[in-house]
């Protein structure tokens, strides 16, 4: 009797369109034709064969990247994009700030009962100190 593997985890298994190769596959490779073939033989009398064929060697090798390299289930685009935001698009050094309301707080019940500064005392302190007293605040609306 015969013996086939049945994979556990089904997300994994990729649907195969034409010589066992996915649709992204075909897709890349058929871009590297696009470009690779058309390189070499406009370039192969100029360069000579052989450095022909390593400049489409070397021109050819993204695509195969794209079509073929994935990790932890991501393609290459999608790892570098992450790549691209992580040294880019956001900071390096994140500073932890928080807003501490009871600091605040605590700031201005030691203003009031230890300082004796309530509401009234900080605004005559404020006109005290612009150099105005309340008359001549009056008379100057």
């Amino acid at each position: 009797m015969a013996y086939v593997q049945v994979p556990k985890d089904l997300t994994k298994v990729k649907n195969k369109v034409m010589f066992n190769l996915t649709k992204r596959q075909l897709i890349c490779f058929a871009l590297a034709g696009a470009v690779g073939a058309p390189f070499y033989l406009l370039t192969r009398r100029m360069l000579g064969s052989t450095m022909a064929a390593s400049l489409m060697v070397v021109l050819v090798l993204p695509f195969f990247l794209f079509a073929m390299y994935e990790k932890d289930g991501r393609p290459l685009e999608k790892i570098l994009m992450m790549m691209f935001r992580q040294s880019v698009q956001r900071p390096g050094i994140r500073t932890y700030q928080t807003d501490n309301f009871y600091k605040k707080v605590q700031e201005e019940i030691y203003e009031k009962e230890v300082l004796g500064i309530g509401e009234k005392e900080s605004r005559k302190a404020g006109r005290k100190a612009s150099g105005r007293s309340r008359r001549e605040n009056t008379r100057k609306k």
